[in-house]
């Protein structure tokens, strides 16, 4: 097994541990919600059993960030732009940012400049992964052994854009927990199906 390999497994565990996160606060938390509570809530502030949830999130995001830092090799063997996988650098790195440093305020709240923080990266991330997913169209469109993936990449992206609007606008309603887990499916979907493609052709 040789690095990208390595790296392609940290791409295929992060979606994997990020669901098993919120599905496990479920089990753990008698008052927690699917439907009206956000996945962000596990880790607020005072959030009950906080360590154990933000010590999953901070394990999720740093094995996706390792894995986006070592992608533009893995992909069609590191030939073409750059762009697509720089993109999901930075935004993996906003991801670790938000789990390290910026949870949502007591209660899920959006009050201290932390809490607004946290929303605001977590957008911005969302927007710059529907670009990468978009860059990486480009990119691998007419590379034989990654056109499917390319076409799948674009399909990603316009069902990730979408519901990221959908969610916005369900963010202050008692559905706001069920929307977000269907808004990130794509996203965590894209990230083992692109793991996994850097595993098998590397």
């Amino acid at each position: 097994m040789n690095l990208l390999q390595i790296l392609a497994i940290c791409g295929m565990l992060s979606p994997i541990l990020y669901t098993f996160m919120w599905i496990l606060g479920g089990f753990l938390r008698a008052d927690y919600s699917h439907v009206r509570d956000d996945i962000s809530s596990l880790f607020a502030v005072e959030a009950p059993r906080r360590k154990l949830f933000n010590a999953l999130i901070i394990a999720s995001s740093l094995l996706l960030f390792i894995f986006f830092l070592g992608s533009h090799w893995g992909i069609n063997s590191g030939q073409g732009p750059i762009m697509g996988s720089l993109i999901f650098v930075i935004s993996g790195l906003l991801g670790v940012l938000v789990a390290v440093f910026f949870p949502l305020d007591a209660g899920g709240e959006i009050v201290t400049l932390r809490g607004k923080m946290h929303l605001v990266l977590v957008v911005v991330s969302g927007f710059l992964n529907v670009l990468g997913m978009v860059a990486l169209w480009f990119r691998l469109s007419s590379v034989s052994n990654w056109s499917d993936f390319a076409v799948f990449s674009l399909i990603s992206a316009i069902f990730s854009l979408i519901l990221v609007f959908v969610a916005l606008i369900f963010i202050k309603s008692k559905y706001r927990g069920l929307v977000e887990r269907i808004m990130v499916s794509p996203y965590q979907l894209y990230y083992f199906v692109i793991s996994l493609m850097v595993f098998l052709t590397n």
